[in-house]
């Protein structure tokens, strides 16, 4: 059973604010109930969540993992950030298709095979039988050494994979051809680059979305508030980070880093609302202002 004691250590541990009640009663509670509600018997569900940067899709995840913990769930949290490719794979990559490939973040810069094995490996893992799933240390920009991987023990109740990208569908050729900020028009003129990105993501990375149960979205009210939001996310890494960690970023770093996203996170603002199981929509303020449920 949770308790408000459980809460509060959450809120503290997250740093988040006093008002994070209010959001736990009035939507994450209700969300539980929902879950608990699809439970099955011998098959584990396997759920996604979806939202930019910044937009609470790490929150979420480890909120309903501490409270279906305490319902005697055993739930394994993948993030699709922890299976980005090494640096030095998207480094081959990027010299054999395009230079903005260096940089993670799109699909086709994530090791899906892996991806796909370890999701595999947890709907079949036997009671007491550990799993090591891979992790990704973002302040080094690289994958972390194997034996350092956490461990997930079985067996699996719940599979949740967070990622900015889950969910989203490929575009038309169309919407591909016009440029949608100053990275796409200078460093991709071609568009070589986006149609890779989109050739990905309506082949392994659709394959991978049609395993979902369900799919919950965290939507953002507009792109200014991504930016703001991914910029705080940013300086809660600085202050938990070594001074020479390459992979720390300033103010105009993160508004360049974020032009890689910038086109799928508006698709998806249009796109994920109606495809998605549930969907939270946040005002500028990042507070939750609705739940919508396609199914109850």
């Amino acid at each position: 059973m949770i308790t408000r004691n459980h809460i509060n250590q959450f809120i503290s541990r997250h740093r988040l604010p006093a008002g994070f009640h209010d959001l736990i009663r009035d939507h994450y509670n209700p969300l539980i109930d929902w879950l608990i509600g699809k439970r099955r018997g011998g098959k584990p569900l396997f759920v996604g969540i979806s939202g930019a940067q910044g937009t609470g899709k790490s929150t979420l995840t480890d909120y309903l993992r501490l409270v279906l913990t305490e319902e005697n769930w055993h739930v394994a949290v993948l993030s699709l950030d922890d299976f980005y490719l090494t640096r030095a794979e998207r480094l081959t990559l990027s010299q054999a298709i395009h230079p903005l490939l260096s940089t993670r973040g799109v699909p086709g810069t994530h090791d899906l095979k892996l991806l796909s094995t370890s999701i595999e490996q947890l709907l079949r893992l036997e009671p007491g039988h550990k799993l090591a799933v891979p992790a990704f240390d973002k302040a080094k920009d690289d994958r972390t050494p194997v034996s350092a991987w956490p461990f997930v023990t079985g067996p699996v109740d719940l599979i949740i994979l967070e990622g900015w990208c889950i969910g989203s569908t490929p575009q038309t050729p169309e919407a591909l051809s016009q440029p949608v900020n100053d990275l796409e028009r200078d460093m991709d003129p071609t568009g070589a680059w986006r149609r890779y990105v989109n050739q990905r993501l309506d082949n392994e990375y659709a394959d991978l979305f049609a395993k979902l149960d369900y799919l919950f979205y965290l939507q953002a009210p507009d792109f200014a508030a991504v930016l703001r939001w991914r910029l705080e996310q940013e300086e809660k890494l600085a202050a938990r980070s070594a001074p020479d960690d390459i992979g720390i970023m300033d103010r105009a770093q993160i508004t360049k880093f974020l032009q890689h996203f910038e086109r799928l996170t508006r698709a998806n603002f249009i796109s994920l609302p109606e495809v998605a199981d549930l969907m939270l929509e946040l005002d500028d303020h990042h507070d939750c202002i609705r739940s919508i449920y396609k199914t109850r």
